[in-house]
């Protein structure tokens, strides 16, 4: 073969094998990441808005805790105040007494045993007992008994503060999942393009329809067990409504019970007490509260409770609709209770 023949030999198979580099460098350069559906987006969402509102209710009850256990410990600190106050009285009376025998020339080891901080010593002294008045030995009495009552109490508060500073501690922790799920909700929202939300309002959209479809078909079940498709209701129950529809319109807050804003069992906690009747303030107590009905059996004003957490509650109001603060973003508004899966139903009283 020629040196020239070899030349061009050798500068194909270089060239072929530039080909074949690069042909395998492209089949291995990493592929662009796939976005997720809109229905998985969504998915997600409502998953990081369920999560947020059980910790929000765990906030709520870490709140009503760190409240109830701050007051017990300001009841307990007065109380402590008080029983100090009292130990400082018994022990003046002690030392008058006390000045009282130095000025007679009475018995020094008597005047000690009276000023020391532990009068117990009286009881175990019967010889030094015997030679005080009836009043001296009241007096002994009545320090000893106080000081005794306000190292219990200082007991009593300590521990209490101990608790405070758990429920306190619980409280914040609460606070920041609601923020970090919250927060990731929205960012995750945020990535989405205008045309994507505008899909996930559509798929949003065919969401609500599907529940009035099935409210209505419940409302329709109601009527035929009931006879009527409308149905007698307490006068407590319309007190409540007509508060919960004054609301609607009001954003959803957190944590809040009102005026201004409210979260899920803040507004059906307003709405009862409206009607004179007291809730408790997280859905997981609300539950606990009158009596269980089924969903077949609902009447306007009971309380809907939704997820196997039971982490939201809205108030039914008929036809197969509730009036609920429903999420962060949103207001206070009327829905189908079959937008969401229901846990169980109950009326108060």
């Amino acid at each position: 073969m020629s040196g020239t023949c070899r030349t061009a030999v050798g500068l194909t198979s270089a060239a072929l094998a530039t080909v074949t580099l690069i042909g395998n460098n492209a089949s291995a350069a990493p592929e662009a990441p796939q976005r997720p559906s809109l229905r998985d987006v969504q998915k997600k969402v409502d998953k990081l808005y369920r999560e947020a509102g059980a910790a929000t209710q765990k906030y709520n009850a870490a709140k009503e805790r760190t409240r109830e256990q701050r007051a017990e410990v300001d009841k307990l600190l007065d109380e402590v105040a008080r029983r100090t106050d009292k130990v400082n009285t018994a022990r003046r009376t002690l030392g008058e007494y006390a000045a009282a025998q130095y000025r007679s020339g009475g018995l020094a080891s008597t005047a000690t045993l009276m000023l020391a901080e532990n009068p117990q010593g009286y009881f175990d002294q019967t010889h030094l007992m015997g030679r005080m008045t009836e009043r001296q030995q009241h007096a002994v009495r009545e320090y000893r008994d106080q000081q005794q009552e306000a190292s219990v109490k200082r007991g009593q508060a300590s521990a209490s503060l101990s608790r405070l500073t758990d429920a306190q501690e619980k409280l914040r922790t609460s606070k920041q999942t609601v923020r970090t799920k919250l927060t990731e909700a929205r960012e995750t929202l945020a990535k989405l393009t205008a045309e994507e939300k505008a899909r996930l309002a559509a798929i949003e959209r065919k969401k609500r329809a599907e529940a009035k479809r099935k409210a209505a078909e419940l409302e329709r079940q109601q009527a035929q067990q009931s006879g009527s498709a409308g149905g007698s209701y307490s006068a407590q129950a319309e007190k409540a409504i007509a508060f919960a529809r004054a609301q609607i319109g009001k954003p959803y807050v957190w944590g809040a019970t009102g005026p201004s804003s409210y979260d899920c069992s803040g507004l059906t906690q307003a709405a009862w007490k409206a009607a004179g009747i007291s809730l408790p303030r997280t859905t997981w107590d609300q539950v606990k509260v009158g009596t269980r009905v089924a969903t077949s059996d609902l009447e306007p004003g009971d309380l809907v409770f939704f997820y196997s957490d039971i982490s939201h509650v809205g108030l039914y109001i008929g036809n197969g609709q509730m009036i609920h603060a429903p999420k962060p973003g949103a207001d206070v508004r009327t829905e189908s209770i079959t937008y969401m899966p229901i846990y169980g139903s109950v009326r108060p009283s």
